[in-house]
């Protein structure tokens, strides 16, 4: 695109220079990190900033606000981010949220959630991925599962955010995902997704996605309306949007507004579904390129493939045959032999990734399905030494 980029990470893992220069930051001291960036932007003029993911959007505002530059502010970007205060700046617009509540693990649980009712989904304040979210239909399950997402965010570098979670009513129906963009407040919606798996719990990992929807007009009218809604309570005016709900009957329900786009390998679904990079409407957006129309053509898939226990991958098979099912586009095996998968509610991460592209979502679903059925994967547990 002829936009020459600065990359500003941990720099945990190797950054390829013949595409992008590093800064080093830690994204734990924002206020360091800000120093880092405004030092290379003396000799640098940027045009633009991105935030690649939740855990850099706050430092993305901030970025933005010292260097005179579009994106959300501050304020708005924390909402994004902090599932408590989202919902409390929801009730407050008016806009339909389930029963919650924030405890403390400071304090006794059992007093905190009596009255509460059962079932309900406990979860962290401000991680993505669906990682610790738990249903629990009594208290027993609601004890336990407080226990075990304790230690997945004892590091939060935000004592808050680490000692406290959120308790929501539990919800039935049927999930979706919004893709869209916002430009000077107006909202426009790339894609919406239908989340065809059913999502009970007790966790709830995301798997399939299909498009377009098959819900009614109707339906996909009241979905718009609500992260429309959310995106003016959170005053939120630029940049993408990865708006996920909840369909109960004929209400949608708000489940996160996130300023950023669909995660990790996903993004790739909507290039086959459009013929658009996602990530290239993203560099336009935030350094004032117009943007192309985009437009979903046929039907597309994808299916994250599930981690279906944690232990060491040693090895996997039928990738070439899965590869030719009819309308599947690719198949990516991302964890590597000999890597540690952990599953739900701990991790984070999938195997893999299936693609397809076909006339309807119905055969898109159908082809991701069978290519999973031919895949197979040998998983040893893994034994530690105390």
């Amino acid at each position: 695109m002829g936009v020459a980029i600065d990359i500003a990470s941990p720099g945990k893992h190797s950054l390829v220079r013949e595409l992008a220069e590093g800064l080093h930051i830690d994204l734990n001291d924002p206020g360091e990190a800000l120093d880092v960036i405004c030092s290379a932007a003396r000799s640098v003029s940027y045009n633009g900033v991105i935030a690649t993911d939740d855990a850099a959007v706050e430092l993305a505002a901030l970025t933005a606000s010292k260097l005179g530059l579009s994106f959300n502010s501050v304020h708005s970007s924390r909402l994004a981010r902090r599932k408590d205060l989202a919902r409390n700046c929801l009730r407050q617009a008016g806009i339909p949220v389930p029963q919650h509540q924030l405890i403390s693990l400071a304090d006794d649980l059992v007093t905190q959630i009596e009255g509460f009712p059962f079932p309900c989904v406990i979860k962290p304040l401000n991680l993505s991925a669906s990682r610790g979210v738990i249903r629990a239909n009594n208290l027993p399950e609601f004890l336990t599962a407080c226990e075990r997402i304790r230690p997945l965010i004892a590091n939060q570098a935000d004592l808050f955010e680490r000692s406290h979670l959120l308790v929501e009513a539990y919800i039935d129906g049927f999930e979706v995902a919004l893709e869209g963009f916002l430009c000077q407040g107006k909202l426009s919606v790339l894609a919406l997704f239908d989340k065809p798996d059913p999502m009970v719990g007790p966790f709830f990992e995301e798997t399939y996605y299909t498009t377009p929807s098959r819900l009614s007009s109707d339906v996909q009218h009241r979905i718009l309306e609500r992260v429309t809604s959310a995106c003016e309570a959170y005053e939120l005016v630029e940049g993408p949007v990865h708006a996920e709900l909840r369909v109960s009957e004929d209400e949608a329900w708000i489940l996160e507004v996130a300023v950023r786009t669909i995660g990790g390998e996903c993004g790739h679904l909507f290039t086959i579904a459009s013929g658009q990079a996602l990530e290239s409407l993203v560099i336009a957006n935030a350094v004032g390129l117009p943007l192309p129309d985009v437009h979903i053509k046929g039907a597309a898939g994808v299916l994250m493939i599930p981690i279906p226990g944690s232990g060491m991958l040693r090895e996997f098979n039928g990738v070439d045959v899965a590869q030719a099912v009819r309308y599947v586009e690719e198949v990516r095996i991302i964890a590597p032999v000999g890597h540690e998968l952990v599953a739900l509610p701990e991790g984070s991460s999938y195997l893999g990734f299936i693609f397809s592209k076909a006339d309807t979502p119905e055969q898109a679903e159908a082809a991701l399905l069978q290519a999973h059925e031919i895949l197979s994967f040998k998983i040893d547990p893994v034994w530690r030494i105390s």
